[in-house]
């Protein structure tokens, strides 16, 4: 299973591409641990050294979706600028979004491919100019094709051709998957802040520690005792 994430700053200032770089950091490092391959398909620089303004990674695993679940949504960082000091500010905010791009082909329909054999060009004796040995494939659905001539048997010219074919469409999903994220990029929205799915602190960005359970149940005991002594 593949899916495609993108960590984005929001376009926020330098300490937000910071925590950017820190989350792709902490992502590669848990899919290594998970199983998962990963490759970064973009990555826009910062304007400061070692931070991102976002960063779009293909991640492929059985768990790749239990993975990111973990992680889509908003990403806090409660910490100390280290761009300016003096800053009052200690709550930073980036998000993490699943982007639906499309999936290179690494098989094509037979029945999407129009064969048409065709006579051989170039050098190689009056049998290439009479035997039609050469193969156009044709993908109907999205109009390429591709020519091959490679060996005097039609067959294995067939063959190559549809090689060619799903290595022409695969080239032309790569530029189209490229394009979709500078473009994501170029209309990013603004980060939704509050009710992150995961909150770091320290300069050391490590998990901050939630009470939030502990402080539910204890209300809801409370709660409870209340009830308790109305109807006594």
């Amino acid at each position: 299973m593949e899916k495609i994430i993108q960590i984005t700053s929001g376009r926020g200032p330098a300490e937000c591409c910071w925590v950017v770089a820190q989350i792709l950091k902490m992502i590669l490092k848990e899919s290594r641990n998970n199983n998962i391959n990963y490759t970064i398909l973009h990555r826009e620089e910062g304007v400061e050294n070692g931070t991102l303004f976002s960063a779009t990674i293909q991640l492929e695993g059985i768990m790749v979706n239990d993975f990111i679940k973990q992680w889509i949504g908003t990403i806090q960082w409660i910490g100390q600028s280290e761009f300016r000091k003096n800053h009052k500010r200690k709550n930073w905010y980036v998000a993490i979004n699943e982007l639906n791009l499309v999936k290179n082909i690494t098989q094509i329909n037979d029945k999407d491919i129009a064969y048409q054999a065709i006579r051989s060009g170039g050098p190689g004796g009056q049998h290439v100019n009479k035997v039609s040995t050469a193969i156009r494939a044709s993908h109907t659905p999205t109009g390429l094709h591709v020519l091959c001539s490679d060996s005097r048997s039609q067959l294995q010219n067939k063959k190559l051709a549809k090689e060619r074919l799903i290595k022409l469409l695969s080239l032309e999903q790569i530029n189209q998957k490229k394009a979709s994220i500078k473009e994501s990029w170029q209309n990013h929205c603004e980060v939704i802040r509050g009710n992150p799915i995961k909150t770091f602190e320290g300069s050391d960005f490590k998990v901050k520690k939630s009470n939030k359970k502990y402080k539910s149940q204890r209300q809801s005991l409370k709660k409870e005792l209340r009830c308790m002594r109305l109807y006594d």
